[in-house]
Order: structure tokens, then C-alpha cells, then sequence
């Protein structure tokens, strides 16, 4: 829909711009409520070192990108050609390649919180075997569904309250469903 050429909504439009648009804009319009509570919650809690973005977004075939990276619809077109898929190298290694030279600038001792899916291997493979136990994950995303994660995420940004954060190597990253979110008033 964002990328047909004959949409005149606003981000369509911006899109077609050679300036393109924010990615945290971006992905928080085709994912809706999952990728806003994403980026709202890193953007309240990151922390990087100076002149260092504090949250990246995962891209296919770009690797790991800053929220403030801008996009046009010719570069989400190339993105959308590639598979995110373990054997599709073209989505793996730009993110072995982002993921080693962030480890390296962040220093051994740096944590690095994926606000991703856990439960399959595409995003935390790769980034496991550069992080190992400093690769992090909210341990209250078990048994969440993406909607469900991206509503406890903007709670969270809203209160003020960091999610609990635990060692994705050797995690349950499967489990029985949570309560649902209590509805806002």
C-alpha cells in the first residue's frame, strides 16, 4: 500500500522524496502498535556512547540501521526483494557485519537488548553468536505475541519502567501465554 505509486497519503508521498522518511517512521506505520512500542521504548531507555545511535532497526539487506536512518520507497523496494531468512546471505551478512563492528565500538562489557522476536532463530542466531551472554531480551516478551509486546512496551515508556532483562543464550524463549494487558482507561 505505502509503496504503490499512486497513494497520496503523506507517507506515501514523503516517500517518493529523495529525503524518504525516518525508518522508525516507517516501520512503526506498517507494523502499527508492535514496531511503535518498539521504538517509543528504545527511545526512552537506550543508552549508547556518545555520537552513537541508541537503537537500531533490523533491515534486510542493510543490516542493523539507526531509527533516524531515512528511507525511500526505491530502498524499501530492494529491502523487499530479500528474504529474511538464515540461508539468504544477502539479509545475514550485512547484519554479521553491523553486529561485530557495534560489538566492537560498544566494548566488551556493553549489554545489547533485542526487542525483537526471540522465538526463532533469524534475528537471534546471528546476533548471539557476536554477542553471546551480553544479548539480552525483556523476559516478561515470553509467551507475548507481537501486539501484545509492542502494548506492554509503550506502557512501559509511559511509566517510566524498564522491562526485566535476561541472557537470551540458554532462555526459555517459549512459553505459556501471559495475562492480557489490562485495558487503559
Amino acid at each position: 500500500m505505502v509503496l504503490r505509486r499512486e497513494a497520496s497519503f503523506d507517507l506515501a508521498r514523503r516517500l517518493r522524496l529523495p529525503e524518504g522518511v525516518p525508518l522508525g517512521e516507517v516501520f512503526s506505520f506498517l507494523s502499527g502498535l508492535y514496531f511503535r512500542g518498539k521504538s517509543t521504548y528504545a527511545r526512552a531507555f537506550a543508552s549508547a556512547p556518545a555520537g552513537m545511535p541508541g537503537a537500531f532497526v533490523i533491515t534486510a539487506g542493510e543490516g542493523l540501521l539507526s531509527l533516524d536512518e531515512r528511507a525511500t520507497a526505491a530502498r524499501l523496494r530492494r529491502w523487499a526483494r530479500i528474504d529474511i531468512d538464515l540461508a539468504e546471505r544477502r539479509y545475514r551478512r550485512p547484519l554479521e557485519r553491523d553486529a561485530q563492528a557495534l560489538s566492537e565500538k560498544l566494548g566488551p562489557d556493553a549489554e545489547v537488548v533485542l526487542l525483537g522476536s526471540i522465538a526463532t532463530g533469524k534475528y537471534v542466531d546471528i546476533l548471539a553468536a557476536t554477542f553471546g551472554s551480553r544479548l539480552l531480551f525483556p523476559r516478561e516478551f515470553v509467551g507475548r505475541g507481537d501486539m501484545s509486546r509492542g502494548g506492554l512496551m509503550l506502557r512501559c515508556a509511559r511509566e517510566g519502567r524498564e522491562l526485566t532483562y535476561t541472557p537470551i543464550p540458554g532462555a526459555e524463549r517459549h512459553g505459556r501465554r501471559p495475562p492480557k494487558l489490562l485495558r487503559l482507561a
